[in-house]
């Protein structure tokens, strides 16, 4: 699937999964690893080659739909510990 296309799809399934949950407006939740951490993250983040790539790969090996958590994006094959790393690179 193309990057813009996904990007889309993302944000409008974020979008309509808000439900509060102690999420600011411009982030959303995201839920890493296997234990599913929860990290909140800025929307621009979604536009940011190194998170698109995550992105990317999650859904070449999960799909699109697994991405989706109620309350926000679910991304099972990085660690904990990267994430947090990807995370401090994009500041």
């Amino acid at each position: 699937m193309g990057g813009g296309n996904m990007l889309q799809q993302l944000m409008s399934r974020l979008h309509l999964a808000r439900t509060g949950g102690g999420v600011p407006r411009g982030h959303f939740a995201v839920y890493v690893g296997e234990a599913r951490a929860r990290f909140v993250v800025p929307t621009a983040y979604l536009k940011q080659p190194p998170f698109v790539a995550l992105l990317e790969s999650a859904e070449e090996e999960f799909g699109l739909d697994h991405h989706c958590h109620p309350g926000g994006l679910a991304i099972p094959c990085c660690s904990e510990r990267d994430f947090a790393a990807l995370l401090r690179t994009l500041r």
